[in-house]
């Protein structure tokens, strides 16, 4: 399986972007807009988009659906999310333009009811250092 990563660009948190998703594409329901068609597409239904917020993965949502879409800003490639982002393990990840795809081995694990598993810090002390600028 494969999947993407993408910069949640001026969300400080999962809170906010979840909130951003139901004010663009209506409650219920959840997207992301790109400005090209991955050449993999086929690849990455059924995949997630991993979420990047203060060079961190923090969560995913899994891809519905791929297509180019007409909107306000001219022709994007509309991504169909599951709506709500589930929280991952928080792992380091560079901020980039755009999006880039993710291999299945490298995708962090999903948080087991908002706990972490295995060697992650707590999102909240993870929250905290990063604040300090420590992580």
């Amino acid at each position: 399986m494969l999947h993407l990563t993408k910069v949640a660009a001026g969300c400080p948190d999962i809170a906010t972007l979840a909130a951003r998703q139901a004010h663009w594409w209506g409650e219920g329901r959840a997207g992301a807009h790109t400005r090209f068609m991955p050449k993999r597409a086929e690849e990455l239904i059924g995949g997630s988009i991993f979420w990047i917020i203060g060079h961190r993965l923090v969560a995913r949502q899994q891809i519905l659906s791929i297509a180019m879409a007409e909107t306000d800003w001219g022709p994007k490639c509309a991504i169909e999310l599951a709506p709500g982002p589930v929280p991952v393990e928080q792992r380091p990840c560079r901020a980039h333009q755009g999006w880039r795809y993710l291999e299945a081995g490298d995708a962090p694990p999903d948080l087991l009811g908002g706990e972490t598993s295995g060697d992650a810090l707590p999102a909240g002390l993870v929250r905290e250092l990063q604040a300090l600028w420590l992580l």
